[in-house]
Parts: structure tokens; C-alpha cells; sequence
């Protein structure tokens, strides 16, 4: 199977790369196997050499390491590793109104949404054995919120939000600190809105390493979530284990938008557009059918990227993961997208729904034109915590059942043991297990002791 890819000479060509499928035979597997995709942040095998060093060091060296790292790679020396409990509180008065009017109602929406996911236990019951199931959650969660490159909030809320919704009775914030050392009054605001307990100026590897093996200053938690860079990412799965880590990988963001003529060039680049904005080894692709679109579109985010003060960030994404796909339809624009398994998905197409059907892997899909990611960013309700780097495939955004265990209880008298019973027997002797048999041997033979 070959893929044409080719960039104009203009600076358009070199925002977004041409990929030219149309004619191009293919399945899902195909089409998995030849695409682009930016790595995860370069060399993997050194990017997980440099997170193993840094989690052995904070588990060695504790918050001393933490400092240290802090030093090393936020150019930023810090004493307390946590932040005061009484900058956290007093931090809605320190922002502008507007901003806390909105972090109070993306709160109420994301606590909106993610209270609909909670159900009451459930109970089954066949041949007299009844199991119920016991929803409990666990007792300290750990929350990553990026930030260098901008402030997250909104990260903060959909986090917090849903492991407060389960029920969650300590949750911990750690956040890479700004060039003062301290942590944004934006991000300080959001922890008290959403009702963080403890707040550390730290971030990387090692905030996660902190969390999963805890130092003097932070405490060990039992589940980290949140999305980051490669490094944090990495490190979330190097402590799998340790302790709960949802399946997904959340790492650099990435769109997919779905285009045809019936939206406006504008709105389709600026969307291509606001995802790269987070920074390096992610992926912004525009997918049509209409090689008009491609190049209006294209023409369109070169001019953006050239007038944005995040311009340094946008190239780096687009540098490696921005490209431009002709497909021969529709059906085709739905595969690739399928293959690439994007954190976000688009559908900026005359009629979505159609497209929708089609749909298999995807962090999270907005329909139609008036249903931007941006929307899904801050305050649709859903969460913006979502899978990356093709992890969509068989992960999901962050839900209030990260923060819970489903515990099973089983119950059962003596005359359903005796109707199951010669079966655990049979199953027991064929394992070579006969403790397992006798226990239900001396029950149906009446034994007590």
C-alpha cells in the first residue's frame, strides 16, 4: 500500500503536510500500519530511562530530590513542596470575577455529568447465590496538572471534580511551579473551587513518583490522574502497580477534524489549530474530501499560526504530527480517522450524525459546527482528560469509576451449596487443588469442627 505525501513550497505546505489517499486501497489495519504518527516524545527507550532514574532518585533522596529535580528542570529553586493551605483558600478572591463566575460554573456542569455516572450497587441472584456489589472509593487520589507552557485550571476541575463525585476523602494536587516558585492564583482558584485538599509545587516524573511512593512532605495516594507530558506519562505507567493508573495515555493533545465545503475555512483552521497550541508531540490533522478545503484550510492556518503569541508551540506540533489528508470520501475520511484513534475528534461536516455511525475509536467526537473541542476543553461537562497516542482504541476519558473499586460479596445457604456444590468439587479435584474440594465436602456433609 502506498501513501503520496508532499508539502508545497509555500509556508502553508510546511504548516500542514498533503497526504494524498484518494485511489488508495486499504483496511483499518493498513491503513493503522502506514499513517504518520509523531512519536511519543522522541526515543522511547531513553525517555524511560531518564523516568526510571528519577523515580529511583525521589524514592532514594525524597523531597531533597524533589527540590533538586525542581531546580534541574523548572529553573526554579523551592523550599516548602507544599503550597501554603491558606493561598489555596484565599485564591477565588485573587481572580479576576470573571474567571471564578467560570470556574464556578464549569464546576457545576462537570459535577453535573459526572454525577450521572454514578449508579446504586448491583444485585444478582441465580440458583439461590446471591452477589451483590459494593462500590467504594479509594481513600486518597493524586492529581497531574501540567503547566510551563500555559495554566490548567480547567485541569484542576476535571480531575478534582469526578474523584469528589466518587466519594474520594483526601485528593492531592501537584503542579509544576511558575518562575517564582509558587503555583498560578488561576490553578489556586480552580483547587479551592473544586475542593483539593493539599496542593504541591511540583511537577514531572517526579511529582508522580512522589505520589505513588510518597516522600516527608507528600503522602503516597492509592490512583494518579491527569494528563501531561511524555515524561508524565511515561512515569504513570512505570508506577502502575504501585498504584491505580487508568489504561490510558494521556500525553501531548491531538485533533482529527473532518471537513467538507458546508463550513466556514475559518472555523475548520482555527480548530485544526487550538489543539496544537499545547505544544510538542502532538497531532493536528485535517481530513476532507474536497482538495479546495484542503488548501483554503491550509492557507488559512499558516496565516493563524504566523499572528499567534503561541506560535513557537503550534510549530512544534504541526512540525511533526500536522498534516493535510484527501480522501476519496467520506467512508475514507472515517478510517483514517478510526487508524489514528485521536484524543479529539471533529465531524465539521454538513450532517455529522451520518459520519457518527461510522465512528469506532475516538477520545471524545463534537458534531456539527457549533460543537467545537474548545467546548468540550472547559465547560460541556464531559472530561477533558482523555486518551492519546492511539490508547482510544481501547481506553476512555477520565470517569468517576477511575476513583472506585467494585467489590463483589457473595452469600448463599446450605441448600444452594449442596445443588452447586458437587460442581466446585469436580472443578477443585481436576485443578489439583483438594483444600478447595474438602471445604465444600465437609459443609455438605453437615461437619461442624
Amino acid at each position: 500500500m502506498g501513501v503520496t505525501a508532499g508539502a508545497a513550497g509555500t509556508i502553508a505546505g510546511r504548516m500542514l503536510r498533503r497526504l494524498d489517499l484518494r485511489g488508495v486501497p486499504g483496511d483499518h489495519h493498513d491503513l493503522v500500519r502506514v499513517l504518520p504518527r509523531p512519536p511519543a516524545g522522541g526515543d522511547e527507550a531513553a525517555v524511560v530511562e531518564a523516568v526510571r532514574t528519577i523515580i529511583a532518585d525521589v524514592r532514594q533522596r525524597g523531597d531533597e530530590a524533589l527540590r533538586d529535580l525542581t531546580e534541574r528542570f523548572d529553573r526554579v529553586r523551592i523550599d516548602d513542596v507544599r503550597v501554603p493551605p491558606e493561598d489555596v483558600k484565599g485564591a477565588p478572591e485573587r481572580v479576576a470575577p470573571a474567571l471564578r463566575a467560570a470556574l464556578e460554573a464549569a464546576h457545576d456542569a462537570i459535577a453535573a455529568y459526572h454525577r450521572a455516572q454514578v449508579h446504586d450497587p448491583a444485585t444478582h441472584e441465580r440458583a439461590g447465590v446471591t452477589v451483590r456489589e459494593l462500590r467504594r472509593p479509594v481513600d486518597r487520589a493524586g492529581l497531574y496538572v501540567p503547566g510551563g507552557r500555559a495554566r490548567y485550571p480547567s485541569t484542576v476541575l476535571m480531575t478534582a471534580v469526578p474523584a469528589r463525585v466518587a466519594g474520594v476523602r483526601e485528593v492531592a494536587l501537584c503542579v509544576p511551579p511558575g518562575p517564582d516558585g509558587g503555583v498560578p492564583a488561576e490553578v489556586l482558584a480552580a483547587a479551592a473551587v473544586a475542593g483539593v485538599d493539599e496542593v504541591y509545587r511540583v511537577g514531572g516524573a517526579q511529582a508522580v513518583a512522589a505520589m505513588a511512593f510518597g516522600t516527608a512532605s507528600v503522602r503516597p495516594v492509592d490512583v494518579i490522574v491527569g494528563p501531561g507530558n511524555v515524561y508524565v506519562a511515561v512515569a504513570k505507567r512505570e508506577v502502575a502497580g504501585v498504584v491505580g493508573v487508568p489504561s490510558s495515555f494521556a500525553g501531548p493533545s491531538e485533533v482529527v477534524v473532518v471537513a467538507d465545503d458546508s463550513v466556514p475555512v475559518d472555523w475548520a483552521a482555527i480548530d485544526v489549530v487550538v489543539q496544537a497550541e499545547h505544544g510538542p508531540d502532538g497531532l493536528a490533522w485535517l481530513v476532507t474530501w474536497d482538495e479546495s478545503v484542503a488548501d483554503a484550510v491550509t492557507d488559512r492556518v499558516a496565516a493563524l499560526v504566523a499572528a499567534s503569541p503561541r506560535r513557537t508551540d503550534i510549530e512544534a506540533t504541526l512540525g511533526q504530527g500536522g498534516y493535510a489528508v484527501l480522501c476519496d470520501g467520506p467512508d475514507q475520511a472515517i478510517a483514517v480517522a478510526n487508524a489514528i484513534a485521536p484524543e479529539h475528534l471533529e465531524l465539521l461536516v454538513a450532517d455529522p450524525e451520518a459520519l457518527l455511525a461510522g465512528v469506532r475509536h475516538a477520545g471524545a467526537v463534537f458534531c456539527g459546527p457549533w460543537a467545537p473541542a474548545s467546548v468540550g476543553d472547559y465547560i460541556a461537562g464531559p472530561n477533558h482528560v482523555l486518551p492519546t497516542h492511539g490508547t482510544a482504541r481501547f481506553a476512555e476519558a477520565l470517569r468517576v469509576d477511575d476513583f472506585v473499586k467494585h467489590i463483589h460479596v457473595v452469600g448463599l445457604g446450605a441448600e444452594a451449596l449442596a445443588g452447586l456444590g458437587e460442581h466446585v468439587e469436580a472443578l477443585a479435584d481436576a485443578e489439583g487443588l483438594p483444600a478447595h474440594a474438602e471445604s465444600i465436602r465437609l459443609r455438605r456433609q453437615g461437619g461442624h469442627g
